[in-house]
């Protein structure tokens, strides 16, 4: 890597174009449950506590969302990275949720989606399983050129009231470490659940400058979802730089939740990819990248190679 202060625009292009494809972000704790050795029931952990109060505070924005639908995105650059969290009321009841994501292996199925992550396998004996997950830059590159991201998988919570599903990386390419993926979900009725999905990585000095240099360039077009004004055309001005892209990626990877609840059969993968397609064609002007057939026929290659190889 080049000790310049200024990285030539071929090697921050492809920098940036690695990271923004990347996977993260956290959020999990130690879940704290206190039994109660005078009441009959046991009350409810303090992590669901916390997300339902996180509900109740931003019911409003829930209810009033430019999404279409109860989805609230936020972002921020931390000390030392990226951070993006969403947050969303889904109609699906906690108990379909977790038995949706508490495996590993569905979670290969789920980033899978994501039309830049290629392959998922998962190792290690249960409850200390690692998934790692092959990232290419571009959706058009071949496999050979991904690199790798393995993930620590843990369920941190799985009771009726809360469940909590963390990964995390240590390291991962181009000068970016502590990737964090955190899921949680509490039930909001018997049909309803609020979920919040966490995404972070760390950087480096170098990397956030050839980052912020190929965003003020090549990636000078691309746009995240928070608004922060108005264009002279009166059209909403979206935010860019850093947080545009944790704002992106973010969104990208909680439609790929999004779709898997809607269709979690083995037999269903087409249908998820479809869900997904549409789902990030809703927000063409930050999320459009290829058409269906591409991105179809990407993923019908990636399920006959997986297929072969068994």
């Amino acid at each position: 890597m080049s000790s310049s202060p200024h990285p030539p625009a071929s090697w921050t292009h492809i920098l940036a174009s690695a990271l923004e494809k990347a996977l993260v972000n956290t959020l999990a704790g130690a879940l704290l449950v206190s039994a109660s050795l005078q009441a009959a029931a046991a009350p409810e952990p303090s992590n669901a506590q916390a997300l339902r109060a996180t509900h109740q505070r931003l019911s409003d924005k829930l209810d009033h969302s430019s999404f279409g639908r109860p989805v609230q995105l936020d972002s921020v650059e931390t000390a030392d990275g990226l951070q993006g969290d969403v947050y969303a009321v889904v109609e699906h009841p906690l108990a379909e949720i977790s038995a949706a994501l508490k495996g590993s292996a569905h979670w290969c199925d789920v980033l899978t989606l994501h039309i830049n992550n290629r392959r998922c396998l998962v190792a290690g004996a249960p409850g200390r399983e690692t998934l790692t997950l092959y990232v290419v830059r571009r959706y058009d590159k071949p496999l050979d050129d991904a690199f790798e991201l393995p993930f620590a998988y843990r369920v941190a919570s799985a009771t009726p009231e809360h469940l909590s599903v963390e990964l995390k990386a240590e390291s991962g390419p181009l000068g970016t470490s502590n990737y964090n993926v955190t899921l949680e979900a509490i039930a909001l009725d018997e049909r309803k659940s609020f979920l919040h999905f966490s995404y972070s990585y760390d950087h480096n000095a170098m990397v956030r400058l050839g980052t912020m240099a190929y965003l003020a360039t090549f990636g000078s077009d691309k746009v995240g979802f928070t608004v922060v004004g108005k264009t002279p055309e009166g059209q909403p001005d979206y935010i860019r730089g850093l947080r545009g892209l944790v704002e992106r990626n973010a969104m990208r990877y909680f439609l790929t939740l999004d779709a898997y609840l809607v269709a979690p059969g083995a037999d269903q993968a087409e249908r998820r990819q479809r869900r997904w397609y549409a789902g990030a064609e809703q927000y063409p002007r930050q999320l459009h990248e290829v058409d269906l057939d591409t991105y179809l026929a990407l993923k019908r290659e990636d399920r006959q190679r997986e297929g072969a190889g068994k």
